[in-house]
């Protein structure tokens, strides 16, 4: 029996970004896209562009604080992962009209359509979890967020 997708299958220990300074939605979007060009190999406007056209289709904001912005690239060769905890949360269109400050960014290859939903029901369960959620605002360091995500005591 193949074994279930985990958040260490999607998220490598230094893509876990602790406090970032955003003032929006838009410029989160674009600091999401810079942070993620070098380790994806993509450009930056690349990914932004895909991630924007999927929020224009519906917010990934899905509610206690959490935003799950995701998007499906051509040029993308893996399933890249990136965890944002944000300094002061920021509007985001949630579904539940709550301010956002974790982030959990998903990039995935076209073509993975089964990898893309399992991934996102991976994190999307992760991070439903009231305890995962406090012990993330609680965490001083990436590695330690890091651990509390991948499920390392």
């Amino acid at each position: 029996m193949e074994r279930s997708m985990q958040i260490v299958d999607l998220l490598a220990p230094e893509d876990v970004v602790l406090d970032l300074r955003i003032q929006d939605k838009r410029r989160l979007v674009d600091e999401i896209a810079r942070l993620c060009a070098k380790s994806a190999d993509l450009e930056a406007s690349t990914i932004a562009e895909a991630l924007n056209a999927r929020e224009r289709l519906g917010s990934t904001g899905m509610g206690s604080g959490i935003a799950l912005p995701h998007a499906r690239l051509a040029s993308l060769k893996r399933t890249f992962g990136l965890f944002i905890r944000l300094k002061a949360p920021v509007e985001f269109d949630a579904i539940d009209g709550q301010r956002v400050d974790l982030v959990f960014v998903l990039l995935l290859p076209e073509r993975s359509q089964g990898d893309h939903l399992n991934a996102l029901a991976c994190v999307s369960r992760k991070l439903r979890d009231g305890l995962v959620r406090a012990a993330l605002h609680d965490v001083w360091d990436a590695a330690g967020a890091y651990a509390i995500l991948v499920g390392v005591p």
